[in-house]
């Protein structure tokens, strides 16, 4: 991804190596099963922070002794910024074209280690999220690491693929989407809840094509296939593979590889909002 003569963004806030403390609150998302891989995957990929409604469970206390950032986590932290910028700017552009309304940017906590959020504590394990109670999306630099050696996605449009995704789960608050969301979640059983999450990841994936189309000047060969991959690799079924679990569909809080993969591909296809209506697909 060409990304040297790209603006940085205004909207980060830098807490890396702060201390912290986490706390309770209220989002919505999905939830990780067993297995070492599978946690970090699913933690780095929920797009929300769920331990909260899901489980609830007590806050504790966690600490991030200040330290200084190596070369690469300031390469990080800078295309992370970039890359927040490009999206900005597509949203902003898109919204009173599609939608009628402003496009009000949220703002991207970087962190190293721990941090808090008004919807709970972050942490390597919860990886990057999107919190609505406050508007912000949370991200440790480290990740990235992660996502290329532990989870298959290498390349630089992997990585700015997952934080467009967690930037769509703002688009989705704006739209009033997360809010419906949350309350049909409430008000089902488990498995229901689970396949209104699916929907709601599908369409952050399929606004994340979105995304893709408008920064089409900035792609580079291969970077497509890229964002693909890791949507590939981050599907439900795949993550419980590569855990050494046989796929069980009524846990899957993401959707499949091949569906994660294929509303990217459609929102990118068509450029358009309208076209990532997965609430209303008969077929996912």
């Amino acid at each position: 991804m060409k990304l040297r003569n790209v603006r940085s963004s205004s909207n980060i806030e830098d807490r890396r190596g702060r201390r912290g403390r986490t706390r309770r609150g209220g989002a919505i998302g999905g939830l990780g099963v067993g297995g070492v891989l599978l946690v970090l995957a699913i933690g780095y990929f929920t797009g929300i922070d769920v331990t909260p409604i899901l489980g609830g469970s007590p806050s504790q206390s966690v600490s991030s002794a200040p330290r200084d950032f190596s070369a690469a986590e300031q390469r990080a932290a800078d295309f992370t910024s970039s890359v927040l910028a490009t999206t900005e700017d597509v949203w902003t552009q898109v919204f009173p074209q599609q939608v009628g309304q402003d496009y009000v940017p949220p703002t991207l906590v970087l962190f190293s280690g721990q941090t808090n959020s008004s919807c709970g504590g972050a942490s390597a394990a919860t990886g990057p999220f999107y919190c609505p109670a406050d508007q912000k999306a949370y991200l440790d630099t480290q990740f990235f690491a992660t996502l290329s050696q532990r989870l298959g996605a290498s390349g630089d449009f992997a990585a700015a693929y997952v934080i467009a995704h967690e930037v769509a789960h703002h688009v989705q608050n704006q739209l009033g989407v997360l809010g419906q969301v949350d309350q049909a979640r409430r008000a089902g059983s488990t498995a229901e809840a689970n396949a209104l999450t699916v929907r709601l990841e599908l369409q952050a994936d399929c606004l994340s094509g979105v995304w893709a189309t408008y920064v089409e000047g900035l792609l580079e060969p291969g970077d497509l296939e890229e964002a693909v991959n890791a949507a590939r690799q981050i599907g439900d079924d795949t993550l419980q593979r590569n855990a050494g679990r046989v796929p069980q569909p009524h846990t899957f809080t993401h959707g499949t590889s091949e569906q994660r993969a294929r509303w990217f591909t459609k929102g990118y296809d068509a450029g358009e909002i309208g076209a990532c209506d997965t609430f209303q697909a008969r077929s996912l």
